[in-house]
């Protein structure tokens, strides 16, 4: 039997964070997982991801380059080298995590946890069972992919995310079922290495719940990559044919035949709620397995607090860090809530897609009176520079005092360019803020502050309307 202050169980980006966050408010912290430190995203999603693009990226602009006089010839990608490389740098981060926990004194253990009862947790490891008993419990185990009933998954044909970041042999061809961030990631990679992409989405366009303005942006990049997008679709079922898949959708044309070498299905995540036998600590879930929470992270069982997926959308990774750092805090008897304006999110689609607070469809929805100062890229010295002027920046303003409420931005750099965003909004800063901040020339940024001038209508490099 082992005793601690905080027991925190998965140390996924809210987990390790809890833990060691925890541990410097001066509590005796364990922290549980049972695969690997730093959870989904480290391993089998945001991290692997960004690194295979990167690469994917730096090829499809070399092969662009011949038109700014950079000549190469004989680019090839050795796919079995660079799933080499992505490890190694997953790698390096969860040895880092393992570095920081014991640094701050987090006794940290392997194996699969489940509640006895409110207070008590099982621990099942290779070598038995441990029974370990907490003050506190902060939930963290995450979310997995959902398949779907035609298509389940079997880790050879029909992929989840985590296999398709692990392929060494480049498919031909690739259907991508669902075009949300997963999808589109997944897509541009393949796609940029030279597979043919096929991707089938049951809504009336890709990046479900974006503004439709970018989601056009990013659909015609998609096609200019060569993928093709079927939205208003729906991947029905599929067979083995001549030793390889075919898909059958339907589609606002009519019955499609999609010939492939796999699928990957990316329709969403549900949360790792069920093997936790949380009706034994009487926790209770939505009809989702989420975790219900107030604004502290306490559980109708205020001594058991949930933080990240497992407690609902948005699926986010920095989302999860923030409500660990505020779960750590709350345990440790600080008077601590959740209190951010807004929560940002980054979809490394090409190109890039950013969104903070409210869209002019939020706004229109609560009844705010809005002004929109809208940017092109193309307007902004840098991007002509780096051959990267697709897109544009939207800048959300309160009619009423000008207060910035929100931007949408579809471009490059757009996930680093979000963020000044996100601290207007915190501060409660203006457009007038905004535009009174000098911002070096040229870079991408640029663009936020024409936004801003735009919504005073005094932009100088687009007409002001």
């Amino acid at each position: 039997m082992k005793r601690c202050d905080i027991l925190v169980i998965g140390a996924g980006p809210g987990g390790y964070v809890a833990a060691i966050r925890a541990a410097q408010l001066g509590k005796r912290v364990v922290l549980v997982e049972r695969d690997k430190l730093g959870g989904e995203c480290l391993n089998y999603g945001c991290i692997p991801s960004k690194a295979l693009l990167h690469v994917a990226t730096l090829k499809h602009k070399v092969e662009r380059a011949g038109e700014m006089g950079l000549q190469v010839s004989g680019l090839a990608v050795d796919l079995a080298k660079l799933q080499a490389w992505k490890g190694s740098v997953v790698e390096r981060l969860t040895k880092g995590i393992a570095t920081l926990c014991q640094g701050n004194q987090v006794e940290v253990l392997f194996g699969s946890a489940k509640f006895k009862d409110p207070t008590t947790v099982l621990l099942t490891t290779p070598q038995g069972e441990e029974t370990l008993l907490a003050d506190t419990v902060i939930v963290a185990t995450g979310g997995r992919p959902i398949d779907l009933q035609a298509f389940r998954f079997d880790r050879t044909k029909i992929l989840s995310s985590k296999e398709a970041l692990e392929l060494t042999v480049l498919p031909k061809d690739l259907v991508l079922i669902g075009g949300g961030v997963t999808g589109l990631e997944m897509g541009t990679f393949y796609a940029k290495l030279g597979t043919k992409v096929t991707i089938i989405e049951l809504l009336d366009q890709v990046l479900p719940g974006v503004d439709p303005e970018v989601a056009r942006v990013v659909t015609r990049s998609l096609k200019r990559l060569g993928i093709d997008v079927h939205v208003k679709s729906q991947a029905k079922s599929w067979e083995e044919r001549n030793g390889r898949l075919l898909v059958h959708a339907e589609t606002p044309e009519g019955p499609k035949e999609v010939p492939c070498d796999a699928v990957l299905v990316a329709v969403g995540r549900r949360a790792n709620t069920e093997d936790l036998n949380l009706v034994a600590a009487g926790v209770q879930t939505d009809k989702h397995g989420h975790i219900l929470v107030d604004r502290q992270l306490r559980s109708n069982v205020p001594h058991i607090l949930a933080i990240g997926d497992v407690r609902g959308p948005p699926y986010l990774a920095h989302k999860a860090s923030r409500e660990g750092i505020v779960a750590a805090e709350v345990a440790a008897g600080h008077n601590s809530g959740l209190d951010h304006k807004a929560m940002p999110a980054a979809i490394f689609s090409d190109p890039e897609v950013a969104t903070v607070g409210l869209s002019e469809a939020d706004a229109a929805a609560k009844g705010i009176a809005v002004t929109v100062g809208k940017v092109p890229f193309a307007a902004i010295g840098r991007t002509l520079t780096a051959g990267e002027f697709d897109g544009f920046a939207k800048l959300i303003t309160d009619a009423a005092n000008g207060r910035v409420l929100g931007a949408q931005i579809v471009g490059p750099d757009a996930s680093d360019i979000i963020s000044e965003v996100a601290l207007a909004i915190e501060m409660g800063a203006t457009a007038e803020d905004i535009a009174l901040t000098v911002h070096p020339h040229p870079t991408f940024p640029e663009t936020i502050l024409e936004a801003a001038e735009a919504t005073l209508k005094r932009a100088i490099h687009v007409l002001n309307r």
